[in-house]
């Protein structure tokens, strides 16, 4: 009897930390959840759309907060409302993830060139705002590779936006790419228009069969901060080669 009453103890203790650790796996799950709806959701670079500010192979954080939440603040992006609460427009010159409104699910990284209202343009790879040129100062030049992925050395500029913003730009193509050359686009009321920092190598608004105008709505958050790099030919699971691969001078600086 002794026995059976101690094996019976056994198995109550075993049952309860079984459910012990379903609650805890819960609770963290949970929280996680809450953290990625409302404060930051991490993203890794898959393309070099945004290069030379983003780098295929950079993992960053994405405020989530910064612009308020819409139902693409929650994963899966459940039709739960419409529109956005306590709303907060994007700046000119944010870095900021966005679904694609083609499909409302691909989760796209653009800066923001034009606001509502705005009438977009480039000529001879000079971006236009309103009717007025944007500042434009060639720097050195980006160490990049071309469409065969040889070693290759392009142009690279300072653009300075009306408000101020500096970021710097690549021209892969010189000012004679496709989209180096285009009509003016009049950006519609709650839109935006985004566009890539490797001007000759991004779908972007530009294309308005692939992307176009980006509804407010579709903004999941602002990029913040790399919270880890590593070089495009490796991967970050192969932890043993982290010392050659792993981009140290990235990891921790701020998006600009």
């Amino acid at each position: 009897m002794a026995r059976v009453e101690s094996g019976a103890k056994v198995r109550g203790k075993d049952e309860g930390g079984f459910l012990e650790t379903v609650k805890v796996v819960v609770q963290a799950l949970l929280i996680a959840l809450v953290v990625r709806t409302l404060l930051f959701q991490p993203f890794n670079i898959p393309s070099g759309s945004l290069v030379p500010t983003l780098l295929v192979g950079d993992y960053l954080f994405v405020s989530k907060y910064t612009y308020g939440y819409s139902k693409h603040s929650i994963p899966f992006s459940p039709p739960v409302f419409s529109g956005r609460i306590w709303a907060s427009e994007p700046k000119r010159g944010d870095v900021a993830v966005f679904k694609l409104p083609k499909d409302n699910s691909t989760d796209y990284i653009k800066r923001v060139i034009g606001l509502p209202g705005d009438k977009i343009q480039v000529i001879e790879g000079i971006l236009q705002i309103n009717g007025k040129a944007v500042e434009r100062k060639r720097v050195e030049d980006y160490e990049t590779t071309d469409p065969y992925g040889r070693p290759t050395a392009v142009p690279q500029y300072d653009e300075t936006l009306p408000n101020g913003v500096v970021h710097r730009v690549i021209e892969r193509d010189g000012d004679h790419g496709y989209w180096d050359n285009t009509y003016v686009y009049t950006v519609p009321p709650g839109h935006f228009f985004m566009m890539g920092d490797n001007r000759d190598n991004s779908t972007d608004s530009r294309d308005e069969s692939s992307v176009g105008f980006v509804p407010f709505e579709n903004f999941v958050g602002r990029a913040e901060i790399i919270f880890f790099s590593i070089d495009e030919s490796s991967s970050a699971w192969r932890v043993w080669e982290w010392p050659r691969s792993v981009r140290w001078g990235r990891i921790f600086n701020q998006i600009r």
